[in-house]
């Protein structure tokens, strides 16, 4: 159900009331039994969770295609290399055999 606030045009005091969209708006100020009447509100706040609420989260599959082709693949000198390489060591004895 909405809130509706209203405020009293003879004592000034304001109030919200929980009514039905088909209510028909209050006329009497609970405080003074004045007139009252229905203030402009900004409504209330809407929290977004989960998914579904981003522009590219109902893309058809057709852009989901052409924008994966779209994407450049990394460089190789992009891509850290995945194992370092080494060296064999030298024997004991400071030369290496020669065959």
């Amino acid at each position: 159900m909405p809130t509706y606030e209203y405020e009293c045009a003879k004592c000034g005091h304001q109030f919200e009331a929980f009514q039905s969209i088909k209510a028909l708006p209050l006329t009497k100020c609970p405080e003074c039994k004045g007139r009252v009447k229905r203030l402009l509100s900004t409504g209330g706040g809407l929290l977004f969770k989960g998914s579904g609420f981003y522009i590219t989260d109902y893309r058809s599959d057709s852009y989901k295609q052409s924008a994966k082709a779209d994407v450049k693949p990394p460089t190789p000198a992009a891509t850290p290399a995945a194992t370092p390489t080494v060296k064999p060591s030298a024997p004991k004895g400071g030369k290496a055999k020669t065959a």
